[in-house]
């Protein structure tokens, strides 16, 4: 909608030509003045006289010439600025000649610099009488002839000064004036013009509060319409079907429908006929407050009535059916739209396309695709979007990649939002890399990305937890200018929490709140959540305290998260005090709020506490669920009130069938107290219930929980109860424990009980033959898992790929090279062809039996055949060059693998590291390792052992440590490996300091030192003159049930020796001969004889 001052005018001073005359109607000139069509030629009738054209009127009536008064008026003002408004009035009084905005704009702009404000108001009042066209610059000028500065926004402030000037405002100038603040944004500023023109007694047109009702609706400020519509009314101004919609739409937008409809109701009284747009406004604020079926009986009205639905109608219903998933009603709406013939562009195939992909209908969207495509109409960018959108939803993610090839080789060309769609997809899929290499990808095409495409691979980031590359995709938006929003900093902050990394989350609200991005209650709540994991309960509690003076409200989940947080420091009083302030607040708490506070209780000893509450839940309107009486039960099972805990489960199952949740908290008890009687009635009642979980997974994960509580003799005797009572004669209960004895190295007790329960009926299967035979070949009892095998295929049990695969890796192993070909061989006979793993697991065979050529050969032989190789392939390869010291061999064979489109992983990384590690190439490693990490490649903590372990032989300790922060911020937890070369590293440079506090530090995370680390404190606090400290050292090892060797012994002795305590010394080296540890012949110089 346009608001100017018309430029349809008459001549001034003159005759004007008759309204709806011929030249009353003709269209406006180019800028300068309009100029009157050449004239006639002279009549050559007798008695008619000519008249010759005044001179001015002459200079500027030739065709071509209208630009030509603004220069004779600069040409004027040059001599005189009076003499430049003599000639801008007399043009104006021409009766052919009309002034143009460019020509009253210098003049007012003339007048302005000579500070004749006076002049200012006689041009102005010109332009307005003439209803020449303003424009912003006009009203600039006027603004500043009267000494106001600060452009349009500074109307308010100018018209009372411009009254005082005598520059009045007519209708049409106030309607201009309102119709450019708009345009510009400064909405308050309209509306102050508007009351400002009410005050002057200038009643405002229809146009007027259409462009106010028009830019507070855009602001959703229903107030605002409403009043705006109310002040029409009682100014006589009769309100059009424009002004109507606005307010109805308004209203929808905030909820308040029944007002609305009021104004509907209202507006048809009036006799103002609701059209296609109130109509489709009308569909499209039903559908979003969720009455879909209110919107589709307004369609179908309209469909009945003279006002058709059109295209947009249509469009929108479209796209709200989808949206709400009514897969019927996109049909209906669909097959309608083509029935009118509205299906005859790409807007309207888009739609089509787009919903039918929302109600997951994604095979008849690529049908409608196709059906466009046919009839001639070329799908656009957002038509790819849409169906690309859909197959990604529909988790058919190839179809959607072959769309997206398809547009790049054909067009149109996929734009950010397409690689959006696939950074969001990865991100959501827990693929934060893959995700992480579109945004790569797209920045490569030239897309700069937008702060979507930033939020999208964030989230991929955060949900992993991957922090460094996170902050480095956050600083890069920073750095091309793009603010980071709500969702950016909400992303970045539940990466750090996700990576336990408080104090970055913490500098990111900071930078969230000084850049005036307000947090939402969601980010809130993870900052207290994070903080309270971390230990820091305060600042959770401060974050708590300032949701009020954000004008944020908790919500349960804040205060869930806070009763957490107490609950894991123990402050159960607390508790309950914030539990008595939900009520009072109006939160009365739910049932995760009391399953909250019940485990606070069981986990703190106060089981009392929580029978109470679980019995008082009801009174409160809450029904106890499963979780509740689990954790009851885990209160009582933990203080042995297992007759209470029996008890509770036999009240639970009479309203509630025992979960797996349930099994597991009551049956490890039972096994435990030795009541395998009622743990075997437990069991039988579970897997009688239909929606019983008994699948290999959950008692693998059951069985898990009885061994590392029950032991494994209470396991196994639980087992061999199941067995006995021929409940479950397969291996279900078996198999865990089979698992568990060869994790822990005592494959030969698995492989003894296998016999046992043999002998009750039990008979394994395939996946239990391969975790024994397994921890077999791990222990190098390659003849015993050779036996099983043997036995497993002559009772019936079929060997499948995998068993294949344990044994060639035996054979490989223990360097039978026949055997394994001949079990290659085997494996084929039984119909299993050789697949990459099979090969990869025979070159690894090779390379372990010293036979790297034969390795090699094998590889160019199967590559010449075709096959594809993994970096499984290339590993043991690349392993066994490195390991031979052929580096440049090494490396030609990677590049090759990089030539065959094979991408390296983490673990080839790691081999080229180690390799360039026994090289003692520093700079090569740490060149290796950059790029590693430039190429997307997200290190493990054994590429950072390897870097470390480097730099510290290398001498260059500091950058070790900054290597190790690196892995924190990383997220990685450094292992046991990693602390021991560190601390080694802090002692040999005399850093006790550091060594020590790295050791309480690895003891805090639960690391448990082993005997080289107590070895390495020992030898440098002891070298250090701290033979005391080294003493200690010693007994703690000691009581930690760890062997002292020659070198324990060694780097005591050479402590004491040091420090002066030779007795000390001595009884050192006794304590080593009666521990049965041989000296060697460093010992004896630690002694004190030698060391004099």
């Amino acid at each position: 909608m346009e608001l100017c001052l018309s430029g349809v005018v008459s001549g001034g001073g003159g005759v004007a030509a008759g309204a709806g005359t011929p030249r009353a109607q003709k269209p406006r000139r180019p800028p300068g003045f309009l100029v009157a069509p050449p004239r006639r030629r002279p009549s050559s009738r007798a008695g008619c006289r000519q008249l010759a054209p005044p001179p001015c009127e002459e200079r500027v009536s030739r065709p071509g010439d209208a630009g030509n008064v603004v220069h004779m008026l600069r040409s004027a003002a040059a001599a005189d600025p009076e003499e430049a408004l003599e000639l801008f009035l007399s043009v104006a009084r021409q009766p052919r000649v009309v002034h143009t905005t460019e020509s009253c704009n210098y003049m007012l702009e003339l007048m302005r610099a000579h500070g004749r404000v006076g002049d200012v108001a006689q041009v102005f009042d010109l332009m307005q009488r003439q209803i020449i066209k303003a424009n912003v610059g006009t009203f600039c000028t006027v603004f500043g002839a009267v000494g106001v500065e600060g452009g349009l926004r500074s109307a308010p402030v100018a018209l009372p000064v411009m009254k005082e000037a005598g520059i009045v405002l007519n209708a049409y100038t106030y309607n201009g004036l309102i119709y450019f603040l708009v345009k510009s944004g400064f909405d308050r500023e309209a509306m102050d013009v508007y009351k400002a023109m009410a005050a002057d007694g200038v009643v405002p047109t229809v146009r007027t509060y259409s462009v106010l009702m028009l830019a507070f609706g855009k602001r959703r400020d229903a107030e605002t319409v409403v009043g705006l519509l109310g002040e029409m009314e009682a100014r006589g101004v009769r309100p059009n079907v424009y002004s109507y919609t606005i307010c109805i739409r308004v209203l929808g937008q905030a909820g308040r429908l029944e007002e609305a409809y009021r104004i509907l109701r209202k507006m048809e009284e009036e006799g103002c006929k609701p059209d296609v747009v109130t109509n489709t406004v009308l569909i499209q604020i039903l559908c979003d407050a969720g009455r879909l079926a209110d919107a589709k009986d307004v369609f179908w009205k309209m469909k009945a009535s003279d006002q058709k639905p059109d295209r947009v109608t249509y469009i929108t219903l479209l796209d709200k059916c989808g949206d709400s998933g009514d897969s019927r009603s996109v049909s209906e709406i669909w097959n309608a739209l083509k029935a009118d013939g509205y299906n005859d562009n790409v807007v309207s195939y888009t739609a089509a396309v787009d919903a039918l992909c929302q109600v997951g209908r994604v095979d008849e969207a690529l049908d409608v695709f196709d059906e466009m495509k046919q009839k001639g109409i070329i799908p656009q960018q957002y038509s790819y979007n849409s169906l690309i959108s859909g197959f990604l939803k529909a988790d058919r993610f190839n179809r959607a990649l072959e769309l997206f090839n398809h547009m790049n080789i054909h067009g149109p060309t996929p734009n950010g939002y397409t690689h959006v769609l696939f950074i969001n997809y990865h991100g959501k899929s827990g693929e934060s890399l893959k995700a992480l290499k579109r945004y790569e990808l797209m920045k490569s095409k030239g897309i700069v990305p937008d702060v979507v495409a930033g939020n999208a691979v964030l989230y991929g980031l955060a949900k992993t937890g991957r922090l460094g590359m996170a902050k480095r995709v956050f600083h890069e938006l920073k750095a091309m200018g793009i603010s980071p929003d709500n969702i950016t900093y909400t992303m970045m902050i539940k990466c750090c929490s996700k990576a336990s990394n408080a104090d970055e989350a913490m500098k990111i609200f900071a930078e969230m709140i000084e850049n005036r991005c307000a947090p939402d209650v969601l980010a809130m709540n993870s900052l207290i959540d994070m903080l309270y994991k971390a230990g820091r309960g305060n600042e959770a509690w401060k974050i708590f305290y300032e949701l009020k003076e954000m004008n944020l409200e908790p919500t349960d989940c804040t205060y869930n998260t806070l009763l957490a947080g107490l609950g894991r420091e123990g402050k159960v009083k607390e508790v309950m005090q914030l539990l008595e302030g939900m009520n009072s607040n109006s939160f009365p708490p739910n049932i995760i709020t009391y399953n909250t506070v019940l485990d606070c209780l069981c986990k703190n000893g106060e089981v009392n506490y929580a029978l109470d509450m679980l019995y008082s839940m009801t009174m409160n309107g809450c029904m106890p669920d499963l979780s509740s009486y689990n954790t009851v039960m885990y209160g009582l099972v933990k203080e042995d009130r297992l007759d209470e805990a029996f008890w509770m489960f036999c009240q639970m199952k009479k309203v509630l069938a025992p979960d797996y949740a349930t099994v597991c908290t009551i049956l490890p008890s039972f096994v435990r107290s030795g009541l395998m009687k009622e743990a075997l009635h437990t069991v039988r009642e579970y897997i009688l219930q239909p929606d019983s979980k008994v699948d290999r997974s959950s008692v693998h994960s059951l069985m898990e929980g009885i061994l590392k509580r029950d032991g494994t003799e209470k396991s196994i005797e639980f087992a061999e109860n199941i067995a006995s009572s021929g409940l479950l004669l397969d291996d279900l209960f078996l198999s865990p424990i089979i698992r568990h004895l060869c994790k822990h190295k005592e494959a030969l007790a698995a492989h003894e009980l296998v016999k046992k329960f043999e002998n009750l009926g039990v008979s394994l299967k395939t996946g239990s033959y391969n975790a024994l035979i397994c921890g077999l070949v791990d222990e190098d009892l390659i003849d015993i898992a050779e036996e099983l095998f043997s036995e497993m295929k002559r009772l019936g049990c079929d060997p499948d790929e995998f068993t294949y695969h344990l044994i060639l890796d035996a054979m490989g192993k223990s360097m039978r090279i026949e055997d394994m070909l001949k079990i290659q061989e085997e494996m084929h006979n039984k119909g299993y062809k050789s697949t990459y793993v099979t090969y990869n697991t025979i070159i690894s065979g090779l390379v372990k039996s010293k036979m790297l050529d034969e390795a090699i050969n094998l590889y160019y032989q199967l590559m010449s055949e075709g096959f594809s190789p993994t970096p499984c392939t290339y590993g043991p390869l690349l392993d066994g060059l490195l390991k031979d010291g052929n580096i440049e061999d090494a490396e030609a064979l990677f590049d090759e693998m990089l030539e065959c489109g094979c991408e390296p992983n983490c673990a080839i990384y790691n081999i080229l590291l180690n390799g360039y590690r026994i090289a003692g190439d520093t700079e090569k490693v740490c060149e290796l390792f950059e790029s590693m990490v430039e190429q997307g490649m997200n290190p493990d903590i054994k590429s950072y052992t390897v870097v470390i372990d480097t730099l510290c032989a290398d001498g260059r300790l500091n950058d070790g440590l900054s290597y190790f922060k690196q892995l924190t911020d990383m997220g990685l937890e450094p292992d046991l490996i990693t602390y021991n070369l560190l601390i080694h590293g802090l002692g040999k440079s005399g850093r006790l300091e550091e060594a020590l506090s790295l050791y309480n530090d690895m003891e805090k995370k639960g690391i448990a030192p082993n005997l080289y680390t107590y070895n390495s404190l020992i030898l440098y606090l002891g070298k250090a003159g701290k033979a005391a400290e080294a003493g200690k050292m010693y007994e703690e090892l000691l009581a930690k049930g760890w062997k002292p060797n020659v070198f324990t012994y060694n780097a005591l002795i050479r402590g004491y020796s040091v420090s002066g305590s030779p007795e000390n010394a001595f009884a050192a080296y006794g304590r080593m001969i009666v521990g049965g540890c041989r000296p060697n012949s460093s010992t004896y110089m630690q002694l004190p004889n030698q060391m004099l």
